[in-house]
């Protein structure tokens, strides 16, 4: 193999990249929090330069935590942009944590540690595979850039301005995403794209305080007005019912249909994982997945109301809120979304319920399948993992993707050091070692072939 050498370097100096995975998963940096952030971009900023790549802070046109950007140059005329970010969920509940969140603690092989799989680990892989090509062979057969950001976490409110802004500096051929991972059965996943979002508060009030509950037939109830506005957006079949609310979705491509239809099952090892007996609309099989990756979502993720400790308290609440956040498809947008959802809450008389969007909006994303950089990424995985990798045309989280692929124009595709049980954004979140090795390797993998295979 071409890359015996790096992979040798690779084997003989794992405990060291390792060590990078710890030093910067014991620097907390809570972005929903503001806890950590500035270190944490210097600590970034000079791994950067420990592995070779001239890197400095560049503040977002809108403020909040600074992007590391860094520069690497190689020996061929394409260039490779690395998308990572180094801010971390916020670790609570701490009580249900093996270990301290940000006390990284190894056992076997597991390093357990909040950020280890989201996106720490991938930031340590990726400077480890440049560290081995550079000492193994003086340089790289690519050049590199770096976009790391502080705000993924809380919907990078800002990256999409930063490229538009930044577009030469950040011209490159193709891009990283920021991780990826294996599925059940050890296969390489290669995801393609990401859903949009648009996250938003609803709130209802309807008296200046709480009051008794006996009071019940006569002042109207927070609770039971927000419950109604509810239950106005979405059937018990799961329909979405904003009026327009599918009008803009692109039809899938034949190849995005074929994907779908070419991926493993997975269900019994998921229902198994969420201690679930059924999926919603019992959907199974291709249908699942053509769900689980295709489809938009309206979903409740709090419900704030009223008395909610231990015991009895006869209570009328005079405020309730909602969070919800809507998953996008390809070509949704989060402010048509929300303009469609303002207009279908006044037509059903819920003009009370106030919307309060506390995070922007991210636009859908997917690069195409027949783009000759995802053959390059699953040869690439064939070559470290021996097996079939599994090409997935979306994820059905989110990103800020759309600043890549549709404001810079990029090509983009996976790799990464996350596993099904990553419990990324959960207590214990962890990577395997044997995962994080071969992450190591696939992007030295990809490095390698981009070199011989220019013009991607």
């Amino acid at each position: 193999m071409r890359l015996d050498d790096v992979f040798l370097y690779l084997d003989g100096h794992f405990e060291e990249a390792i060590g990078d995975v710890v030093r910067l998963c014991r620097q907390p940096s809570i972005s929903a929090q503001n806890v950590g952030m500035e270190e944490t971009a210097k600590l970034v900023a000079a791994m950067l330069e420990e592995a070779g790549a001239k890197a400095r802070l560049m503040p977002l046109p809108g403020g909040g935590p600074p992007v590391v950007y860094g520069e690497l140059a190689g020996n061929s005329p394409t260039t490779l942009m690395l998308y990572n970010h180094y801010d971390v969920q916020p670790p609570e509940p701490l009580e249900l944590w093996s270990s301290p969140p940000f006390e990284p603690t190894r056992e076997g092989d597991i390093l357990r540690a909040r950020g280890v799989s989201d996106d720490k680990g991938d930031i340590a892989a990726r400077l480890a595979a440049i560290k081995a090509f550079r000492a193994v062979r003086g340089s790289l057969p690519v050049s590199l850039k770096f976009c790391i950001e502080g705000a993924e976490e809380i919907g990078s409110p800002h990256l999409m301005e930063f490229a538009e802004k930044n577009k030469s500096l950040l011209k490159a051929d193709c891009c990283i995403w920021e991780g990826g991972d294996v599925n059940w059965k050890g296969q390489p996943v290669i995801i393609l794209g990401v859903k949009g979002i648009l996250y938003v508060q609803l709130e209802a009030q309807s008296a200046s305080r709480d009051v008794h509950s006996s009071k019940g037939a006569t002042v109207p109830n927070a609770a039971w007005r927000l419950v109604w506005a509810l239950a106005s957006l979405k059937d018990s079949e799961e329909n979405i019912l904003i009026p327009g609310f599918r009008d803009t979705i692109r039809p899938l491509s034949p190849a995005e249909l074929g994907a779908a239809r070419d991926m493993p099952s997975e269900e019994e090892e998921l229902k198994q994982s969420l201690g679930v007996k059924r999926f919603v609309r019992d959907v199974h099989g291709v249908d699942f997945r053509m769900r689980h990756l295709f489809e938009p979502t309206c979903t409740i993720c709090g419900l704030v109301s009223g008395y909610t400790g231990p015991g009895a308290k006869t209570v009328l609440p005079s405020i309730a809120k909602a969070k919800i956040d809507f998953r996008l498809v390809p070509d949704q947008r989060p402010d048509d979304i929300l303009a469609k959802l303002r207009s279908h809450l006044d037509k059903n008389g819920f003009q009370d319920i106030k919307i309060a969007q506390s995070v922007e909006g991210e636009n859908p994303a997917r690069t195409p399948l027949d783009s000759p950089f995802v053959s390059l990424v699953g040869d690439a995985a064939r070559d470290v993992y021996k097996m079939e990798p599994v090409v997935v045309p979306t994820s059905a989280g989110t990103g800020p993707m759309f600043a890549f692929t549709d404001v810079l124009g990029l090509p983009v595709a996976s790799s990464g050091v996350s596993y099904p049980d990553s419990r990324v954004h959960a207590p214990d979140e962890n990577m395997r070692l044997s995962d994080f090795d071969k992450a190591i390797k696939h992007m030295a993998a990809i490095i390698e072939r981009l070199g011989r295979q220019p013009g991607v």
